[in-house]
């Protein structure tokens, strides 16, 4: 068993290491280029945020491996020579609240703050903002866990009489395991619903800030899930239905960038009035919504820049690279129809087994 644990541990650590680094990959391979050996700090608290959701998620199978441990130990507290679950899950859980409510408003506030101002009162700035998000959260923490910081236990209350103790078993058998002649049932089976009673007991503050989060997180599971499931496969059949049927001619290559090219000098100047805006100190409601406009715009320039690339590829490997194309839309459209066939199957078991009152027998 010594060596079970020690195996689990490794694994743990090796697993661990392994998820951060695949997320560094993740970060360096989707950034922006623009972004490229700069904001090492948002960076950081990604790819933090990255791995601890991610550990969250293999603390389950770690749990269940940790109790096998221990599951054929021949001697009592054996259990307890293995890893520390409870205090690893309140960890993570911790962990995650810290960087939900601390570390990622910190980064939010810091670096959306005004660019003109100097590191120190930008620092104070995103600090203020989330000290406030601080104690907000604080006090609703506080007020909840006074009022419904509380678990109820419904347990069975049994109570019988006082026997003298027999001198003989002969009395007890398997169809009279009970005291009493006419007794075929012990208590714990003829206890009538009267014997319920309920137990209320309040929980430690870390372990109701670890439900309050576990209740929130399924809440928003069940809406992006439900959403995802429907939106993802059709995403992706209509992007195959979109997709580029054939490449384009060069002249028709020529007009389109063209026309992408007045859209980007349209949108630089409108970037540089905003820009000059900021610095005069006018960033009101009107100047944050022309940016958002503006970003808005940008993104869908991007999107047509990149569908222009897909229609006329370049190079000395055009033909390869149209293929590839191809090949990727078809893959899409593969995994779509997969998708969709998962997500319908899905709903069907949600419906069949948990919203009926009378699930439907195995099939």
């Amino acid at each position: 068993m010594g060596d079970f644990n020690l195996a689990l541990v490794i694994v743990a650590i090796v697993v661990c290491v392994l998820v951060f680094v695949f997320n560094v990959y993740l970060l360096v391979n989707y950034q922006h280029p623009d972004d490229k050996n700069q904001a090492y700090f948002p960076k950081f608290v990604v790819v933090l945020g990255l791995t601890v959701a991610a550990v969250s998620i293999l603390m389950l199978p770690a749990d269940v491996a940790n109790r096998q441990a221990c599951r054929h130990a021949i001697y009592n507290g054996a259990c307890k020579l293995t890893l520390p679950m409870k205090d690893l899950w309140l960890a993570v859980y911790i962990a995650d609240a810290i960087l939900v409510f601390f570390v990622i408003p910190f980064a939010m506030f810091y670096y959306e703050g005004d660019q003109d101002k100097s590191i120190g009162r930008r620092i104070g700035s995103a600090m203020l903002w989330v000290a406030a998000s601080v104690v907000v959260c604080g006090l609703v923490l506080g007020i909840l866990y006074g009022v419904v910081g509380k678990v109820d236990f419904t347990v069975r209350h049994l109570s019988s009489a006082t026997l003298a103790f027999p001198s003989s078993w002969t009395d007890f058998s398997s169809n009279q395991p009970c005291i009493g002649s006419s007794a075929r049932q012990c208590s714990a089976y003829t206890a009538g619903v009267s014997s319920e009673k309920t137990w209320t007991m309040r929980t430690t503050f870390p372990e109701y800030a670890v439900a309050l989060a576990t209740i929130v997180g399924s809440v928003l599971f069940t809406i992006f899930g439900g959403v995802g499931i429907a939106c993802l496969p059709l995403g992706l059949i209509f992007s195959f239905i979109r997709r580029p049927k054939a490449v384009i001619t060069r002249s028709q290559y020529i007009k389109e960038a063209t026309e992408l090219g007045k859209k980007a000098k349209e949108l630089k100047k409108a970037a540089d009035a905003l820009h000059q805006e900021e610095r005069s100190g006018s960033k009101g409601r009107k100047w944050r919504k022309n940016v958002k406009a503006v970003e808005k715009e940008l993104l869908l320039l991007e999107e047509d820049v990149k569908a222009l690339e897909e229609m006329y590829p370049q190079g000395e490997k055009a033909e390869t690279t149209w293929a590839l194309t191809v090949i990727g839309y078809l893959a899409k459209f593969v995994l779509g129809v997969l998708g969709l066939i998962v997500s319908v199957a899905w709903v069907a078991h949600i419906i069949i087994y948990l919203l009926i009152d009378h699930p439907f027998p195995h099939f």
